[in-house]
This record gives C-alpha cells, structure tokens and sequence, in this order.
C-alpha cells in the first residue's frame, strides 16, 4: 500500500511539473494603458524542485534569471520591456501597446545553482479603446523602474497624482527608466536613483495646478535651476504624501490630445507612363575634371618625404660623429683581420704593431722606450765574509 502512494505522489509530482513548465498566460490590454507582469521567482522555484518538496521537505531559495522573447523571434516586441536587477528579484514585463494586436511572449526561468530550465508563456492581446484625450508627464528623481512596477507601488504614486489632477478618474498610460530617455548612470552610492517617468491620463481637463506648468513665470523659475537656483513649488499643489514619489515640477510636461493632429494627405499615385508630347531631356555630361592635382598628393608628395627621410638617415650614419665613428671602427676590425692573415702566412714575420707597447693605433707610430739604467730588478745575494775554502 505504501509503495502504491509512493508511486501515485511520483506522477502527480511529474504532472505538476510538466504542468507548470507549460503553463500559459493570458492578459487583454487596452490600447494606450500600461501592462505590468510580474514574474515571481517562487513559481518557477516550485517547478524546479517539486519532488524535494514532496519527499525530503527541502526548500529552496535560488537565485534565478529570466531570458524573455517574443515566439519564434529573439528580441521582445517594440513596446514590450524587461527588467530584473538581481537574480534574487523578480522581473518584470512592462510597456504600453499602441496598436491592437496579439504577443506570444516565451519566458525562460534558469535555475543559477542546478542550471535547470522551465518555460512560461505569456499571451498579451491588445484591444482598440479609446486614447485618453488630456494626459501629463511626471519625473520621480528618487526611485527606480523595479521599486515602482509593483502594483502597490503605482496606487501610491496614482493616489498623489489623483489629489494633484483633483479627479478619480486617472490611469498610468505608461512607466519610463530614465536611462531610457537618456538620463545618466548614478553613482553607487546610497542616496542615488535613476529616475522614473510616470505618464498619467485622464478624461477630464488638466487642474488649476497642472495649468501653472504652462506659466511663463514656471519657465523661467526653471531656467533659472539649471544654475543652481531653486524652484518654488506651490504650497496648494503639493501633495507628495511619500517623500520618494515626490515628483520634478521643472520636467512635468502636459499633452493635449483632445484635438489631434490631422495626418497629412497620403501622395497621389499617377500612372507611371509619362505624357504625350513631351520630350526627354538628357542631363548634360559633367565637366572634365584635372587629375593632376591629385596624382600629385597621392605619388610625388610621398616620394619626396620618403627621399627626404633617405637624405636624413644617410647623414645620422655617414655625417655624425657616431656614424664615423662606427665606420671607423668597422675598418679597423677589417684591417686587424687582414694583419693576422699575412702573420698566419709567414710566421717569421715582425709582430704586429697592435701588439707592441706604446702603439698609436691610429698613426701607426711607436713612442721611444722610456730611459732606464743597468740596474738588474733581481740582484744577486752576496755574502760579506764567505769561506774560500769549500765546506
């Protein structure tokens, strides 16, 4: 009985596993609001340790990274991010599509201490709705894109936007990295963010707050920051209730969609085949150009620089004092040479002037020996009173 509930947990433990490898998500998104998902590490941990669970009650806490990419293709869609700062944080999957369609993203979750691998499918179908018309633009100096695309997050920073728009009738059109938009990388150190842009939409116009952005006297109060000035925010519009999702007021920017552009017309296409009686106009042949200036940059300028290093060196080897000195010496081991072959031809010969004491090598000469006297170096021992007689 026992070795048949062994063997039933063995398959359901298979099936759960092959179950959630294979699992498939599906979210619908209104076109022109923003779509957040949020890969949790601790459901793909379950797919890669199942059996530990289930028998030796083990559980892991691994670090894993996640490779995502739209199906059959190696990139993700244009509108579609992902971020994950560590391999002990989850990811996210983020972007705001503009046109409708249908995205089969595969998710690939590696497993950094087994390198085991499981697989996740996400489907995002976008659906045409209607673009919210009035929508503003808000810098958050103080945070980073993976602490602001938790939803927990986002209600925070909608519920202080709600209170400065003065409506409950506000969505998060799109979130922003400001290394994206060109923003600089911080310093590694504490107090240092990359920076978020948050854009909000809204079917009702812009507040009384919102409209003092469009100020002149805003302008240059910003105008006037970027030397060090500070900028005065409005005592009735300021309703950061969390220091860290305080917003930039000198890089809020509002948009007005109510009233859009219209595209311009699209060319009109012709027939192709050109009209009767006109006649074909050749373009003139282009004028004669002269080569000669350029055979000279490309042929006569190098030979001449290459003639004129050929001059220098010859003077450095044959004109310095180096140079001469180096040949000099180069004919005096030529001329020792060829005095000790004619010493190995005859043998009777002199010794060569090389050998003897006080040679000039250069003249050839030979000093006079230095006077001396008869004095012996060794002289012979005496002995005062010596016997005539033989001992």
């Amino acid at each position: 009985m026992a070795e048949r509930r062994s063997w039933f947990f063995f398959f359901i433990a298979c099936a759960v596993s092959v179950w959630g490898a294979k699992a498939e998500f599906k979210f619908t998104v209104p076109v022109g609001k923003l779509f957040t998902y949020e890969l949790m590490r601790e459901t793909f941990q379950n797919d890669f340790e199942p059996l530990s669970k289930l028998y030796a009650g083990n559980l892991y806490d691994d670090p894993i990274i996640f490779k995502c990419k739209l199906q059959n293709f190696p990139d993700l869609p244009e509108w579609i991010r992902f971020t994950q700062r560590h391999p002990y944080d989850n990811g996210f999957l983020y972007g705001t599509p503009m046109v409708p369609g249908k995205s089969i993203i595969e998710v690939w979750a590696v497993n950094k201490r087994s390198y085991q691998t499981t697989r996740q499918i996400v489907v995002i179908k976008a659906v045409e709705e209607k673009i919210l018309p009035y929508q503003a633009e808000f810098f958050i100096k103080l945070r980073e894109i993976e602490k602001v695309l938790p939803p927990a997050v986002q209600s925070e920073i909608k519920a202080d936007l709600q209170r400065l728009w003065n409506t409950e009738a506000l969505e998060i059109v799109n979130i922003t990295n400001a290394l994206d938009r060109g923003g600089r990388v911080p310093l590694p150190l504490a107090g240092h963010f990359e920076g978020v842009y948050v854009k909000v939409g809204s079917e009702q116009y812009f507040s009384n707050c919102l409209l003092k952005v469009l100020n002149p006297e805003h302008s240059r109060q910003c105008s006037g920051a970027d030397k060090g000035a500070k900028v005065k925010v409005p005592g009735e519009c300021n309703f950061c209730s969390i220091p860290s999702n305080c917003i930039t007021w000198c890089k809020t920017q509002l948009f007005d969609l109510s009233n859009p552009t219209p595209a311009p017309p699209a060319p009109t296409m012709g027939s192709g085949i050109m009209e009767e009686g006109g006649d074909f106009d050749p373009p003139e042949s282009p004028p004669s150009r002269d080569y000669f200036p350029d055979y000279i940059v490309t042929v006569i300028v190098p030979l001449i620089i290459a003639i004129v290093l050929c001059v220098l060196l010859a003077y450095v080897m044959f004109c310095r004092r180096e140079g001469v000195f180096q040949l000099y010496h180069h004919h005096t081991i030529h001329d020792n040479a060829d005095e000790l072959r004619n010493m190995a031809a005859d043998r009777s010969g002199p010794p060569p002037l090389s050998t003897l004491p006080m040679f000039n090598y250069r003249t050839g000469e030979r000093a006079p020996p230095l006077p001396s006297d008869s004095i012996p170096l060794i002289l012979a021992q005496q002995e005062p009173h010596s016997d005539p007689e033989p001992r």
